[in-house]
């Protein structure tokens, strides 16, 4: 212990916990490394990957902060030496170069492997066991920090795959990063800022919040709050921490804490995404976002959940270069009243379709499922044509979720539903219904749906009226 308190003692130069042995950078870009020298003194910076040393000036308070070219990714590792001329050279070891993304969201990003109390991740500690054979994942992992000011640091450090520390990686994270990786044949990072509970109001910066008429960012009002639903500050004491890394784009899982306040999610979402992209300065970054999944939030026939989720997917027409994965199908029945459903692996797996198609060029893969896109009543049948239909409709026998309306507003089941194969349109009636005006699918809090499209992915929940 007290030869590493004297080996930190005399290197000079000082690194943020980001820029750490074990980490991943994202690759054939300008990385950005930044710490702390000796004021004024020049600091040097040399990768193993080529011959040039790179220098710049620290400032008079010693900040210094330089980017850095990195190659191809692979799996060789790598070593970066850095310097201010005095004392020995700080050296980062074990470096690989590959893709890295940011992990942000509450509780269903936040969940790791082993599970939360009470809710379990479908074979989450059996991937933990035996995930020390996986060569091209790594993690690290920003400690649950809220502050009313920026932080520039955090505790967190990367952690590389193990029995020991795996359990406690995000499980939607890791199931992203394993797919990527695999597909890409390319080491991933994954830098995990996630706080269970938090509303998008969490994760955005005080200039925006002072724009929105119903927050109050007076501190004896935060300090009333329940702590994660509180605004601005985790974005401060956890984003900006990291926001200095450079990454290639960011998954989000979140929109539980935002339910009921539906009407304001889908702007203040993609205000969030427009603000974080401009912090970061590396363009449009990806931002590929996770349908909350069925829940029964007590809401009725009101169904507020539903209304999040349309949310969610307006959000995704407001937002450049972003898109939304499903996971309609992915609640169980007994999972009704459980706000984490436990199949985290095909969230994660449909988070990695979207990036290996939108981002990495794989176009031969289906990312989407079916989607509403027009309804034509004839005689007592709705027929209702889908967009993203790349591979068609992948079942048409034991449809369920769908209801029909006539003039008086009332849904009832349908009770016959059959595909119209030659179109790829669904037809639908009810009995109850002569006259339909309206259809909708799975628009209810707790309403799973068996309609796929390619790739089994499901289609998402809509409504053809707009009534309140």
């Amino acid at each position: 212990m007290l030869c590493c308190l004297l080996q930190q003692a005399g290197a000079k130069v000082t690194l943020p916990s980001l820029i750490a042995d074990n980490m991943v950078l994202q690759q054939q870009a300008e990385v950005k490394l930044w710490g702390h020298a000796r004021p004024r003194a020049e600091v040097s910076v040399k990768a193993s990957w080529h011959d040039r040393t790179l220098t710049t000036k620290a400032d008079k308070e010693g900040r210094w902060s330089l980017h850095l070219p990195t190659p191809q990714g692979g799996y060789a590792t790598h070593e970066i030496s850095l310097s201010d001329g005095d004392g020995p050279a700080t050296v980062v070891k074990n470096v690989l170069v590959g893709e890295v993304w940011l992990a942000s969201g509450q509780s269903n990003m936040e969940m790791p492997l082993k599970g939360f109390g009470g809710c379990c991740v479908q074979d989450g500690m059996a991937e933990a066991l035996t995930s020390g054979s996986v060569k091209g994942v790594r993690m690290f992992t920003v400690p649950k920090r809220q502050s009313y000011t920026p932080l520039e640091e955090n505790d967190g450090s990367w952690k590389l795959p193990s029995p020991q520390d795996t359990p406690d990686f995000s499980a939607t994270a890791w199931f992203f990063a394993r797919y990527v990786s695999e597909a890409l044949q390319m080491p991933v990072g994954i830098v995990n800022c996630s706080y269970g509970g938090t509303r998008v109001e969490s994760w955005t910066s005080r200039e925006l919040l002072e724009t929105y008429p119903d927050v109050s960012l007076h501190p004896d009002t935060i300090a009333a709050m329940t702590e994660y639903h509180r605004p601005m500050l985790m974005y401060n004491g956890m984003l900006k921490s990291v926001q200095n890394y450079t990454i290639k784009g960011i998954i989000w899982y979140q929109g539980c804490s935002n339910v009921g306040a539906h009407t304001t999610y889908a702007q203040r979402l993609a205000n969030m995404v427009d603000l974080w992209r401009k912090e970061w300065g590396l363009g449009q970054l990806p931002f590929y976002f996770t349908e909350i999944a069925p829940y029964d939030y007590g809401s009725g026939d009101y169904a507020s959940g539903a209304r999040l989720r349309e949310a969610q997917l307006k959000a995704e027409s407001l937002i450049p270069a972003s898109a939304m994965a499903g996971t309609n199908d992915l609640a169980e029945p007994f999972e009704r009243y459980n706000i984490h459903p436990r199949n985290k692996r095909t969230v994660g797996l449909r988070l990695a379709f979207l990036a290996l198609n939108l981002t990495y060029g794989m176009k031969h893969i289906c990312c989407f499922g079916p989607r509403y896109k027009s309804m034509t009543v004839k005689g007592s049948e709705a027929w209702v044509a889908f967009s993203h239909l790349d591979m068609g409709i992948c079942r048409n026998y034991g449809l369920k979720g769908f209801e029909v309306a006539g003039e008086d507003r009332k849904f009832h089941p349908a009770d016959n539903v059959w595909l119209h194969w030659q179109t790829n349109e669904m037809v639908i009636s009810s009995k109850a219904v002569p006259h339909p005006v309206a259809v909708r699918y799975c628009f209810r809090d707790f309403q799973p749906g068996t309609m796929i499209g390619g790739n089994e992915l499901p289609t998402t929940p809509f409504r053809t009226d707009d009534w309140e």
